[in-house]
């Protein structure tokens, strides 16, 4: 993560000292942590900031909750893309009624806890900016036992990850070494 902070601009100090709250005590434990960080940096789509995001999650998560964390991002693209449309279309109009048709064994078929693994479709829900599906995993987290402020957490990570992404594009590559 050092290196993805070296290369944050300084128009980007935000976000450079915001990486920080990743790995900083929280209500969340490591493993949430970082699985949300790891679902986050897929949904920001930045393959140097995911790969980084992944390389310091390793010794939090093991292969199954970092293939959780990725499900997590991959289902909520779709979904997020999907459900955001029925939204915008309004509760009256006719899309409401037909079924969705999509595939979705991941979301029951994660293998990980199902709070953990509704935690990061949160997180990914608030970088797509799909309200229907923020509420719903929000609202799926609480019954299992979430709290507010382990959500708040899941959604600033998601949002520093995403800052952070949104910097590096516009930052540009990296110069090659000389």
């Amino acid at each position: 993560m050092d290196a993805i902070k070296d290369r944050l601009p300084d128009w980007a100090r935000d976000a450079r000292i915001n990486l920080g709250v990743i790995g900083a005590p929280g209500e969340l434990d490591p493993r949430e942590a970082w699985g949300t960080a790891v679902a986050a940096a897929a949904a920001a789509r930045n393959a140097e900031l995911l790969a980084a995001v992944r390389a310091a999650a390793a010794p939090h998560l093991d292969a199954a909750h970092e293939a959780a964390a990725l499900a997590a991002a991959s289902l909520m693209a779709m979904n997020n893309v999907f459900y955001r449309f029925r939204h915008f279309m309004g509760d009256d109009s006719p899309y409401q009624q037909l079924p969705a048709r999509l595939r979705m064994q991941g979301l029951a078929n994660h293998g990980i806890d199902h709070k953990t693994f509704e935690l990061w479709c949160l997180a990914v829900s608030a970088i797509n900016g799909c309200e229907n599906c923020v509420r719903a995993h929000e609202k799926v987290v609480r019954e299992k036992g979430g709290t507010p402020q382990q959500m708040n957490d899941a959604v600033r990570i998601a949002a520093v990850i995403h800052a952070a992404a949104v910097s590096l594009e516009v930052a540009g590559p990296q110069p090659a070494a000389a």
